[in-house]
């Protein structure tokens, strides 16, 4: 039968007109009801806020978040003040650079001890008592990476008393704990062939990993400390909104004064010292994700450069780690771990503790919401789009757009969420509003990046394709980018949750709402045996989320 005498119905790549339509596979089923279990937990979570009787907008607050922003234009840039900002900027600064150094290495050594291929525990004939160890060196890295630097600083503080030492362990400790996370996973994927031959020559374990799998992990661990640094720089911004100095203590001076010019320079002076670290860390990973070849004059320069900064940065905050050995310091540790032991649900009980968690879920779930809807918006104009804008003259068109996005984004991920929940309470009462305005805020700065990245990664193919076929650019966009890019985006958004969940108690803190303002008050208080239960309620929380994220993550794959 040849082409011309096929029945209709059979013309190839074509569906025997009476045929019944295939029905929708497993994992589409699947995405449809993950999607409207999204949509009824976003439902859930807004429901208490916003149908509770009790009024969420504060009207009267409006005039002052106005004249907030009015000042944008009218920053304060007198010469002592200027100086005031560049020192706070430098303070900052050198904690971010000392706590990435500090959490470099928690993360070599933590990362090597908690890798299946130290351990052997994939090996045919493993121990169980391998296996033991291995689990309990991961366990151990779970309460540090659980709990936010805010945390740890406040902890620190009783310990340490108020000094440099404290923001640098408050940002190295759970910092380091991620790395280390982060790290093994690495090792665990490194080619084995050099370790185990190593080891078959008799070479101990450590020489081992040294000469055998480190310089196959080393470049992505150098990129991923670049990363970490630009989230050093917002997580010390925080820290000096609880005392630790920098630009987060005078934000927090300028704000209770309600003078917006001062507001507005240290801001932009925040914004600057993160668009400096975002470009060095994009530029120096961009460089390691290249063909390898000779070596990379900025790399070179960077490796250079980081031990001097570090350097540099402990002689500017006249760190003194003397104080981690001191007797007052080792008095305070045990008094604190006497108070802290056994944890108490305090006044409310366990019923009162869980209804804490659910606000705070609640929170993260309307933040991530918020933040995906507006980092989505943010991400297709910040896209550079090369699939489709292949002359030179299209991109210069687009280039407005495209560093108006991107400034946007700059903006909301360099101010840290404790920031935008001092500001959102202008208009908000306290509550889980303010709280998941301030948490969506920064997250749709970083999820608009994570996003704008994804679609610049997209096959342009089948972009141009629709473009040949007639295709305006938003029909482009619309049945090309986003169905390519929804996977991605959908995983962003999930990961993203995980970190919203921690983020939650450092806008309590500040007053926002959830868990945090209660873990505040504990503190205040020195009610250290409740500050535990609820700091473990934050990490049980968090690991919760965690399963249910890659869950999720795995079904619509």
């Amino acid at each position: 039968m040849t082409l011309a005498t096929r029945p209709p119905g059979e013309l190839v790549g074509c569906r025997p007109t009476g045929a019944v339509p295939r029905r929708p596979g497993p994992r589409r089923r699947a995405r449809r009801w993950w999607l409207l279990a999204c949509a009824a937990a976003v439902v859930a979570a807004a429901l208490p806020a916003f149908a509770g009787g009790t009024p969420v907008v504060r009207v009267e607050g409006l005039g002052q978040l106005g004249e907030f922003f009015a000042a944008a234009a009218h920053p304060r840039l007198d010469g002592p003040f200027a100086a005031l900002v560049a020192g706070s900027a430098a303070t900052t600064l050198a904690y971010a650079v000392l706590g990435t150094a500090v959490s470099l290495v928690i993360g070599l050594v933590g990362g090597v001890l908690t890798s299946q291929v130290w351990w052997r525990v994939d090996a045919p004939g493993r121990r169980v008592r391998d296996v033991l160890a291995w689990g309990a060196a991961r366990l151990a890295f779970v309460v540090p990476r659980g709990v936010h630097e805010v945390v740890w600083g406040l902890g620190l503080l009783v310990v340490l008393g108020r000094g440099p030492v404290v923001a640098v362990l408050a940002i190295g400790i759970p910092f380091g704990a991620v790395t280390a996370k982060v790290f093994a996973e690495l090792l665990d994927e490194a080619d084995r062939a050099p370790y185990e031959a190593l080891l078959a020559a008799g070479a101990p374990r450590p020489v081992a990993v040294l000469h055998g799998l480190l310089p196959a992990a080393l470049g992505d661990l150098l990129s991923y400390a670049f990363y970490r640094l630009e989230c050093a720089i917002r997580s010390a911004t925080a820290l000096g909104l609880v005392g630790a100095g920098g630009l987060g203590t005078e934000l927090l001076d300028s704000f209770r004064a309600l003078v917006y010019g001062e507001m507005w320079t240290l801001l932009y002076a925040l914004v600057v010292l993160s668009a400096v670290a975002d470009g060095w860390s994009t530029a120096v990973r961009a460089r390691l994700a290249g063909p390898r070849g000779r070596p990379d004059p900025l790399v070179a320069g960077s490796v250079v450069l980081v031990p001097a900064l570090v350097a540099c940065s402990a002689w500017w905050v006249r760190l003194d780690p003397s104080v981690l050995w001191d007797d007052r310091s080792a008095h305070q540790a045990l008094v604190l771990a006497r108070q802290s032991w056994p944890p108490a649900a305090g006044e409310g009980g366990i019923a009162g503790l869980v209804r804490l968690c659910g606000t705070t879920l609640a929170m993260s779930v309307l933040a991530v919401a918020v933040a995906f809807v507006l980092g989505a918006l943010l991400a297709l104009p910040a896209a550079a789009l090369p699939q489709l804008d292949r002359t030179g003259a299209a991109r210069l068109r687009r280039l407005p757009a495209v560093l108006l996005a991107r400034s946007a984004m700059l903006l909301l991920r360099a101010v840290p969420p404790p920031v935008w929940a001092l500001l959102a309470l202008f208009a908000f009462h306290p509550g889980v509003v303010p709280g998941a305005v301030a948490l969506g805020a920064y997250t749709a700065g970083v999820l608009g990046r994570l996003m704008a990245e994804a679609v610049d990664n997209l096959d342009g193919r089948p972009l141009r394709a629709l473009g040949a076929l007639g295709a305006s650019r938003g029909g482009v966009l619309c049945y090309g980018v986003l169905p390519a890019a929804a996977g991605r985006f959908a995983a962003y958004g999930l990961y993203r949750w995980e970190v919203t969940v921690r983020e939650t108690v450092v806008v309590g803190v500040v007053g926002a709402g959830g868990l945090g303002v209660v873990l505040q008050h504990q503190l205040n208080s020195f009610h250290f045996d409740r500050a535990a239960a609820t700091v473990l309620a934050v990490v049980a929380l968090t690991a919760v989320v965690d399963l249910v994220s890659a869950a999720v993550r795995r079904s619509v794959r």
